[in-house]
């Protein structure tokens, strides 16, 4: 019989910041949309979607830096002594060189600690979770080794840290902002929690989600407001009590999403809070919501400029679109229907290194 995820509190930890940029953890210059990409862009994402799956699970979950900023190794050991955590994911990205080019360094790597209170059950661990993602994304495996850091060394619960990348690798620095390759780690990651702690795990595709309304309990109220914090609305405590705050929240959402905004997670909320299908819709100037959204992050991913990413289908986006459908081969009307949706999903499509 499989245990009951409540038993476990499972701890997600982002190395380093952008608020400010932690120094020197950043792509070199991308091409095309003319910035660096810093580490935590992608450590935040990953941990993010690591964590929702968590709590969609049923894991008790420890957020050990929800904040942007940095935060120092024994600050945030400290964190997780504390609340007694059972194990500990911390994401990260690798780079090699100087930093300034890119190179052929490309791959993922988990690491643990022999120096950790469990050194064995946190290799085991970190093989399984190292596994698990391997499984998930098109990426290489550079193995599993042993390292004597702070965050793995010195918490008194089993860890493993991946990196999940190289930020000196072009492919694979441009994918630090793709949301398929940051939600597939993340949920990856969580599939490896369950299989280490004998947890059923079901993906959100076979998931039932409940209705849920004011007065609503539950794992997947935590998970639900867990979503909406994340994309920026108030909804007070991550609690699983749906309150007047979430209700609120889930208004907003509803409002921006192009719902009828009478704070009840029915069946098209769920379906635009998870964004399983987001090619489904055919999307022009004037558009708004999760999906819009969603297509900005694939475009800018591909090194296209669609301006903010803010769920609006405006002129830049627009222009965005254009570009990439005259680049490769389709109709260039600024729409995106089936065929430039499929291109766009297309993870071998992007704009080539110009060095």
């Amino acid at each position: 019989m499989a245990n009951n995820p409540q038993n476990y509190l499972i701890a997600g930890n982002d190395e380093h910041g952008v608020n400010p940029p932690t120094a020197g953890k950043r792509t070199p210059m991308m091409p095309y949309i003319d910035r660096v990409i810093y580490e935590n862009e992608f450590n935040y994402a990953a941990k993010n979607a690591f964590l929702a799956d968590c709590l969609r699970i049923g894991f008790r979950i420890l957020d050990v830096k929800p904040n942007r900023q940095d935060l120092s190794i024994s600050n945030r050991v400290t964190i997780v002594n504390r609340a007694g955590a059972n194990a500990l994911v911390t994401f990260a990205y690798n780079a090699f060189g100087d930093g300034t080019t890119f190179n052929d360094a490309n791959g993922l790597e988990g690491y643990y600690s022999p120096l950790n209170i469990r050194p064995q059950q946190s290799q085991n661990f970190a093989e399984i979770v190292y596994q698990n993602i391997l499984e998930a994304v098109d990426v290489r495996g550079r193995g599993v080794k042993p390292l004597d850091v702070g965050m793995l060394s010195n918490v008194n619960c089993i860890a493993c840290l991946m990196e999940c990348g190289f930020m000196t690798n072009f492919r694979e620095a441009r994918l630090m902002l793709d949301p398929d390759w940051t939600g597939d780690i993340g949920r990856a990651a969580c599939r490896g929690v369950c299989e280490y702690f004998d947890v059923n795990y079901i993906t959100r595709e076979q998931d039932s989600f409940p209705i849920l309304r004011l007065n609503s309990t539950g794992k997947y109220v935590r998970y639900l407001q867990f979503l909406l914090k994340i994309d920026g609305y108030a909804v007070g405590q991550v609690d699983g009590v749906f309150g007047p705050n979430t209700q609120n929240a889930v208004r907003a959402f509803q409002q921006a999403t192009g719902l009828s905004p009478d704070g009840i997670v029915g069946r098209l909320t769920w379906y635009k809070l998870n964004n399983l299908t987001p090619s489904a819709r055919t999307l022009r100037l004037g558009d708004y919501g999760t999906e819009v959204k969603y297509l900005q992050q694939k475009l800018y991913s591909k090194l296209y400029n669609v301006g903010s990413i803010d769920g609006i289908f405006g002129r830049q986006t627009e222009q965005a679109v254009k570009e990439f459908q005259a680049e490769n081969g389709l109709v260039v009307d600024g729409i995106v229907g089936k065929n430039t949706w499929a291109k766009i999903l297309d993870p071998d499509v992007y704009r080539p290194n110009l060095t």
